[in-house]
């Protein structure tokens, strides 16, 4: 499945240079007409991250997020600043799909498996941010990929099973924001070791080709951000390569 993305900082759609919040693109575009023509061409699914939140939980555009999901009839993930029960609660009932949980999952794991089994599965996405050191494995960075996690991507995987983990979200941060293409041996590795698990691909997506690419590698899904803005490609042709389910 193709899911558009967008990023938000203080209302305005941006784009954040491997999550470095010194290296940001601003767009001039309104975040819901943005979102509203990706819905358009058939996009069933979107992903909205709000930066704001990620950087400052006491900042989290809510308001913004609830207009956004009031003017769009698609299914809609939301993640960056989730900190506590009440934040996932107050977002389920602004009518999001999923919350997606990064930071907080590496760091009070028990925590969120409880909001895993209290709110369902199909609510909780999490956001498994990576980075392959020279060994191949696979540590999760946390708070807005300023630091590692020091777990590593199979230990957390581990836990959440526990609960019936369903969505996963697993960007290689050496690609996010590069237009490199996809990591696609990573989601192959993923997708063969836990069939279970609806992964989704995100970082580096340039091309139609990188688009094929991850939708042979066994992921169920792909965030598209940077290369729709700059339109590389329109949401439109990246269906036509991957229909929606």
């Amino acid at each position: 499945m193709i899911i558009p993305a967008i990023d938000l900082i203080d209302g305005q759609v941006v784009r954040l240079y491997q999550g470095d919040y010194a290296q940001q693109t601003t767009f001039d575009l309104s975040p819901l007409e943005q979102l509203r023509h990706y819905q358009e061409q058939g996009a069933k699914s979107l992903h909205i991250v709000d930066l704001t939140g990620a950087k400052d939980p006491d900042k989290r555009q809510t308001t913004l997020i609830s207009e956004l999901v009031n003017g769009l009839s698609v299914d809609i993930q939301v993640g960056g600043g989730i900190r506590c029960e009440s934040q996932v609660a107050e977002l389920l009932a602004l009518g999001v799909k999923r919350v997606v949980i990064g930071s907080l999952a590496v760091k009070q794991t028990e925590l969120v498996k409880g909001w895993m089994k209290k709110y369902g599965a199909d609510a909780i996405c999490l956001a498994l941010d990576v980075n392959i050191n020279e060994q191949g494995e696979k540590i999760v960075a946390v708070s807005g990929w300023q630091t590692g996690g020091g777990k590593r991507l199979e230990e957390l995987v581990a836990a959440f099973e526990e609960c019936g983990l369903t969505h996963a979200l697993v960007t290689d941060i050496s690609r996010d924001g590069t237009l490199q293409g996809a990591n696609t041996q990573l989601y192959q590795e993923l997708a063969d070791s836990y069939p279970n698990i609806q992964w989704q691909a995100s970082g580096g997506i340039a091309t139609l080709e990188d688009v094929d690419a991850v939708k042979t590698s066994g992921a169920s899904g792909i965030i598209i951000g940077k290369a729709l803005l700059i339109n590389q490609f329109t949401v439109k042709e990246a269906i036509a390569c991957w229909p929606n389910a």
